[in-house]
């Protein structure tokens, strides 16, 4: 099935724990729906996914808020917000928030589903791309960071996008990934647009234009090549003194572990690299041994490229770069509320100043 997904951006960010105040995030939640709505308002729904797709966008969003501006807690408490915001005011705004963080997160297709009757499509294209820009994101780029949130963002129409974010417990920071679903249409090829990041290193990348010659060799050794000969050459690798891969370990190529994987991808014969991702139980390791095969026995490596490329308002939680003043926080989410309401009636001068300040940005 082909995708309708362009990753937009990747940010690095800090490990940062504890919760969020609840005086705090109810203020988020209100100050986020009045943002929701002005945009919505103003540029539609679809310009809503355009902006939170922006990792520089987003982050922006997270300092309006009030929230810290480089830590992992703004990924998910900015994401919680705006589907605390959007509560009941789905169909109206026709703008749809499903996933969340841990458990949250494997709730996001029955989530979607969930909404079926408000939209105009049918909702399995949209849960088909919110697992495999999940895929993506945890097999098919290997950069160390194991996903743990997932929010999926989605109109009555289809358009979507999907905020993620990964944890590495080695370096202790955060990974976010920005999905866009309208601009191409293969999720395994290049799907970024923009990158943002702190720390970069080696990752298996096997979504880089470099790979395509081995996503092609992955996917015929998966779909092609008998079970036995698949764990025959495993064996055989097992016994030579291999060379350095970061993405390598014993665990990798024990073939006792991996064939009954090989035998379910000989038997569904996958036609491509996006089809064979998508098959369950092919995940990181089965695409790590595989990638071995395919540079060690057909000569044809992988890229080993990771693939890495804002302001304040009312401070952050923690004081930084100043403590958040509940009066002028309350003020704002007042003076946009207090705008909504004279715009619904034809008075749009507050919306007119904000468009008059911007043209001389």
């Amino acid at each position: 099935m082909p995708g309708t997904a362009q990753r937009t951006g990747i940010a690095n960010l800090p490990l940062h724990y504890g919760k969020v105040p609840p005086w705090l995030f109810g203020r988020m939640s209100q100050l986020a729906r009045e943002i929701v709505i002005v945009i919505v308002d103003e540029f539609g729904a679809k310009e809503m996914l355009h902006r939170i797709s922006d990792p520089f966008w987003f982050q922006a969003l997270g300092c309006v808020l009030g929230y810290d501006w480089h830590s992992s807690g703004v990924t998910t408490t900015v994401c919680g917000a705006l589907k605390e915001a959007m509560r009941g005011r789905e169909r109206e705004l026709g703008l749809f928030i499903a996933g969340g963080k841990g458990k949250t997160s494997r709730k996001t297709p029955m989530e979607i589903e969930s909404f079926g009757h408000s939209l105009k499509i049918d909702p399995l294209p949209l849960v088909y791309a919110s697992r495999m820009s999940a895929k993506v994101d945890n097999s098919a780029m290997q950069d160390g960071y194991q996903l743990y949130h997932h929010a999926f963002f989605f109109t009555s129409d289809g358009s979507w996008a999907v905020i993620q974010q990964g944890m590495n417990q080695v370096n202790r920071y955060a990974r976010r990934y920005h999905w866009l679903g309208e601009k191409v249409s293969n999720f395994v090829c290049e799907p970024e647009a923009a990158i943002c990041s702190q720390a970069k290193g080696e990752t298996l990348n096997l979504v880089a234009s470099e790979s395509t010659e081995a996503r092609k060799t992955i996917t015929q050794i998966a779909a092609e090549e008998k079970p036995e000969k698949t764990i025959a050459e495993l064996n055989k690798l097992k016994t030579l003194t291999l060379p350095q891969r970061s993405y390598i370990t014993p665990e990798d190529i024990h073939p006792s572990r991996l064939s009954k994987i090989f035998l379910s991808t000989y038997e569904h014969k996958p036609q491509n690299f996006e089809s064979l991702l998508g098959l369950e139980g092919v995940g990181a390791k089965t695409l790590r041994a595989l990638s071995l095969i395919s540079e060690l026995v057909y000569d044809t490596p992988v890229s080993l490229r990771d693939p890495v490329s804002y302001s304040f308002a009312h401070g952050g939680k923690d004081g930084h770069p100043y403590p958040v003043d509940r009066r002028i926080y309350d003020s704002s989410i007042e003076f946009l509320a207090q705008a909504l309401d004279k715009a619904r009636i034809g008075d749009r001068e507050k919306l007119e100043a904000f468009r008059r300040l911007k043209a001389w940005q």
